[in-house]
């Protein structure tokens, strides 16, 4: 049986990556700024560019290109104002739910890196 959430064709991903991202930089990653197209889940970046119709400019998914979304996930909600990695308060379904939104870019999409505090900005 295939792992929950499997893609129909198999995607041949390439090892992790754990560069970090802060917030602001990971901004400029959303198919305006920059052709590249990363989303963060629960603080892991993804490269999701090769999905650019959903996730870029006008894509239905696209409010969460350059951002992580949790929370929006979590609730599976487009509302940009939710379109934010803060998950306070989220009920043990919403985390389920984000769970599975973890598991699902985890198989489909290379992970490019990790959240860091702006704090931590490249210099």
């Amino acid at each position: 049986m295939a792992p929950r959430f499997a893609p129909k064709e198999p995607v041949v991903l390439d090892p992790p990556k754990d560069t970090p991202f802060t917030p602001t930089e990971l901004r400029q990653f959303d198919g305006v700024h920059n052709p590249l197209i990363y989303v963060a889940v629960k603080g892991t970046v993804f490269d999701v560019t090769k999905n650019s119709k959903v996730y870029g400019p006008g894509g239905s998914y696209a409010v969460f290109a350059g951002k992580d979304g949790s929370k929006g996930l979590a609730k599976s909600s487009l509302d940009p104002d939710l379109a934010v990695p803060d998950t306070a308060g989220l009920d043990q379904g919403e985390i389920t739910v984000l769970d599975d939104w973890y598991s699902y870019f985890s198989q489909r999409y290379n992970i490019i890196g990790k959240i860091v505090p702006d704090s931590e900005a490249k210099i």
